[in-house]
């Protein structure tokens, strides 16, 4: 059975049809072509397909689409925020280029959505915070220790950009 869904996507209105079963992860993907959510396990173990609904930081690849209907859904395409101004990088992204943070680049769509989703709940997180937020998300390459520094990076950008 097709339902209609209406929600913002990237701040931008969205209409899309799905089937009852669809999930987020392959709408986006698919007839909505935000590549950047990417499908790791499809089993919500790794994180690489984590998106913002409502500001919070969730697996597409488990939260049937229907969800999204009325909600606002961000990719790491859309990511913005107070602390960006239009068409720069987020602090959150700066600081993942910045720290080395993006090694294959895999896992850095839902690695940067959640620590994006951290900060704007926690501005000044302790290490074990940041973990935490984290703690959903694999990186293949190990860079954990980089992907830690980054966050931490960004904490400091976020606080220079608001003086």
């Amino acid at each position: 059975m097709r339902t209609e869904i209406s929600f913002h996507l990237n701040d931008q209105p969205v209409r899309a049809q799905v089937e009852g079963a669809q999930l987020l992860l392959d709408l986006l993907r698919g007839p909505l072509g935000h590549t950047g959510v990417k499908e790791g396990c499809g089993q919500g173990e790794c994180g690489a397909c984590t998106v913002l609904v409502d500001g919070r930081a969730v697996n597409a690849c488990l939260l049937p689409a229907a969800v999204a209907d009325g909600r606002r859904v961000t990719t790491i395409e859309g990511l913005e925020g107070p602390h960006c101004t239009g068409g720069e990088l987020s602090p959150v992204q700066r600081a993942f280029v910045e720290r080395g943070g993006i090694q294959c680049g895999f896992c850095s769509p839902g690695m940067i959505l959640s620590a994006h989703a951290l900060l704007e709940a926690r501005p000044s997180p302790t290490e074990a915070e940041i973990r935490a937020a984290l703690g959903g998300n694999l990186c293949r390459c190990t860079g954990y220790v980089q992907i830690l520094e980054s966050v931490k990076r960004a904490v400091e950008l976020r606080a220079e950009a608001s003086r």
